[in-house]
């Protein structure tokens, strides 16, 4: 089987493309649906059940409330900028997911150095927050895109070294190989070969997409809206969208970093069967992995309260920096023992 996407002419890809862009577009919208009726379960009430059946009409309404809403920009705001902000945190969040493979072969870029790809694109979401609080013109939206930029750059470093211990192990930055290494064996995938860097690259994911209880970018108790005090309308929508498309492609990068990726457990290519139904099992596996990493971002914001400045700051630099670097020692001793016997 080999579906691989170079060897799609240019309106294959551009097909492939719109599907995968149209696909997270409305697990986006739908992903917020899930949020609000896990959240009224966690807390027991009913949440959203009017707009269609069982409410699931209601992110539509949403929507459609979000495109009447008047766009009110302030006097003093830097027009071109309030603008660029909220479109760049967009880019940022749907660009990432071009180069996560989903099926052997199905990937939108299956570039040699992916990994590194995810690195720079997620880094450039930070500035599209600083650039809307300080466009904006509102202390409080300056403080949120000021306290974002020392989140995410406190945390990435602690991401960095997590990812480093997965390249390690699987001697490529490849995203398919590093899911080919993992094999169909769920024993050998990196959430039970690598746990810590597991639990650090995880812990790192919440704060770097801005989730609870990393959430103090927004902090609406002292901030009022943080960095997206002063927008409305479609602005307010492309920072919702990107929250929320962040959140699904942080699952999708932990389903092929630690989680197996696409490996179906105990069935491998060699199994015999057709290739397009073992490339949809294996899309059948990515999605279910994917929607339980986003369960766990939604569990985990219903549950844990929001941490204060100074505790996340002390995590971040104090507890998973210096665990990170143990554990790229750890599994970078543990390799080098592994060829050192099989050497012999």
């Amino acid at each position: 089987m080999n579906l691989a996407f170079a060897s799609l002419d240019f309106p294959g890809r551009m097909m492939l493309m719109g599907v995968v862009l149209f696909v997270l577009l409305t697990a986006v919208a739908y992903t917020v649906y899930a949020e609000r009726r896990i959240a009224a379960l966690i807390q027991n009430r009913l949440g959203p059940n009017r707009v269609g059946p069982f409410g699931l009409l209601q992110p539509l309404a949403d929507v459609l409330k979000l495109l009447l809403k008047e766009d009110i920009v302030p006097k003093e705001a830097n027009r071109f900028f309030h603008l660029l902000g909220p479109m760049i945190s967009l880019f940022a969040a749907l660009s990432t997911i071009a180069v996560v493979p989903y099926a052997y072969g199905w990937a939108i870029a299956d570039v040699s150095i992916g990994i590194l790809y995810v690195l720079a694109i997620t880094s450039l979401g930070v500035y599209g927050l600083t650039i809307s609080g300080w466009a904006s013109n509102s202390k409080y939206s300056l403080l949120g895109g000021l306290r974002s930029s020392a989140q995410m750059i406190s945390y990435e470093i602690a991401m960095g070294l997590a990812i480093v211990s997965v390249v390690v192990l699987s001697d490529s930055l490849s995203m398919t190989a590093i899911v080919e290494s993992q094999t169909s064996n769920p024993l050998y995938w990196n959430c039970f070969r690598n746990v810590l860097g597991f639990i650090i690259f995880t812990v790192a994911a919440f704060a770097e997409t801005n989730r609870t209880p990393f959430d103090l970018p927004e902090a609406e108790q002292e901030l009022v809206g943080g960095y997206h005090t002063e927008y409305s309308s479609m602005k307010f929508a492309l920072f919702f969208l990107a929250e929320y498309a962040n959140m699904i492609v942080a699952s999708t990068v932990i389903t092929t970093l630690f989680l197996g990726g696409y490996q179906v457990p105990f069935l491998d290519s060699q199994s015999g069967l057709d290739g397009m139904l073992l490339a949809l099992l294996q899309v059948g596996a990515f999605v279910a992995k994917t929607l339980f990493m986003m369960f766990v971002f939604i569990w985990v914001r219903w549950t844990l309260p929001r941490f204060k400045y100074n505790q996340l700051m002390d995590l971040g630099w104090k507890k998973l920096l210096p665990l990170a670097l143990f554990n790229l020692l750890l599994v970078s001793f543990g390799v080098i023992a592994v060829d050192a016997f099989l050497g012999q």
